[in-house]
């Protein structure tokens, strides 16, 4: 899936997904990856990630473990939106503009309260 709008050049979201693709369509795997799939995939793969930091302080952490979590996750990510022919790019700067009018940054800055206690 083109992440760009219009006629914009291919981005690395776009090189990505076409890798992913590629490595799931040679295994012949996209029978198996359908949005309710890709999606419980990617909860697994959080709860994956979240293991490697249980019991362990902050720098005690296993990177290349976080790594390849990390990894599963955007592999499940890319193929879901790809899926479901969601533009990761346009939603990630819209979601951006959302949540800069939500937390403006001389209420936020510093803060971890959520927005509707700003």
């Amino acid at each position: 899936m083109k992440t760009g709008s219009g006629d914009s050049p291919p981005t690395q979201i776009d090189d990505l997904t076409a890798e992913v693709k590629a490595f799931r369509d040679a295994r012949e795997w996209a029978q198996f990856h359908t949005p309710d799939h890709l999606a419980k995939s990617l909860s697994v793969e959080a709860a994956e990630l979240l293991e490697c930091f249980l019991w362990k302080e902050g720098q005690d952490v296993d990177r290349v473990r976080v790594g390849e979590e990390l990894a599963d996750i955007f592999y499940a990510t890319l193929l879901l939106a790809d899926t479901l022919q969601i533009d990761l790019a346009q939603a990630l700067r819209a979601k951006l503009i959302a949540n800069a009018a939500k937390y403006p940054v001389d209420k936020a800055r510093g803060s971890n309260a959520k927005w509707d206690v700003l």
